[in-house]
């Protein structure tokens, strides 16, 4: 059997004749993409953590929930599971708190004292805190694009947020969807050219997202690595 959608995007089970091509999504490379993010976090200087407790804390709490993620869907992401969502976006939204802090604690520390002694330190910090932008709003992006990939795989898909070049080839990529890697590469060139290359954003609440991302990659550019490079 396979699992259709009723009016308000609830899986049910159809005949297996009706059943079109597997549309499940793995797992593993968001799974991958959180684990680096952590790493990443790690990294940081103890200057740019709020308090020591917050260094170990925070990151810890993301470990948590991503094993919790592995138990929930450890391979393939095939329906809808709202416990799997819930963890995944309170994993991500943990992950953008820390980078979001990071990044104040950055620039408040070039701002307000010589950092003549360890400017080398501070352009790695930056490159950590623009890399996790990068990995934390790919992941946005794949959480939010029609509901997600539990909606998408089972195809509940709701409104479309982005509208993919292969999706108006369809004679050149017949049968083709979005998955993770996709949505990465979406936000590695939001995050360099501070505008959508690749995918257009339709909805309002895809442009604000990708709006938000591309403020932060231009303070992170702008201000922090261009100012610790001078500092060099």
């Amino acid at each position: 059997m396979w699992r259709g959608c009723d009016g308000r995007g609830q899986p049910y089970a159809v005949p297996v004749s009706a059943q079109p091509a597997t549309r499940g999504e793995l797992h593993w490379p968001p799974q991958l993409t959180i684990l680096v993010a952590i790493g990443l976090q790690l990294l940081l200087p103890d200057r740019l953590q709020l308090s020591h407790w917050a260094r170990w804390v925070i990151p810890g709490l993301e470990a948590a929930m991503l094993v919790a993620l592995l138990i929930a869907a450890p391979s393939r992401i095939e329906e809808p599971h709202s416990a799997r969502r819930r963890l995944a976006l309170t994993t991500t939204a943990l992950a953008s708190l820390a980078n979001g802090i990071a990044l104040v604690q950055l620039s408040r520390y070039l701002l307000q004292h010589d950092t003549h002694t360890f400017g080398r330190a501070l352009v790695v910090a930056g490159a950590e805190i623009w890399l996790t932008n990068v990995l934390v709003f790919s992941l946005w992006y794949w959480e939010m694009d029609r509901g997600g990939p539990g909606r998408r795989a089972a195809g509940c898909d709701g409104t479309l947020d982005f509208l993919f070049p292969q999706m108006t080839e369809t004679r050149l990529c017949p049968g083709w969807r979005p998955q993770f890697a996709d949505y990465l590469y979406v936000s590695l060139t939001n995050a360099a050219a501070f505008s959508p290359t690749d995918a257009m954003p339709l909805s309002v609440a895809a442009k604000m997202v990708m709006g938000l991302q591309s403020l932060i990659s231009l303070v992170t550019i702008g201000l922090v690595v261009s100012r610790a490079v001078n500092i060099l």
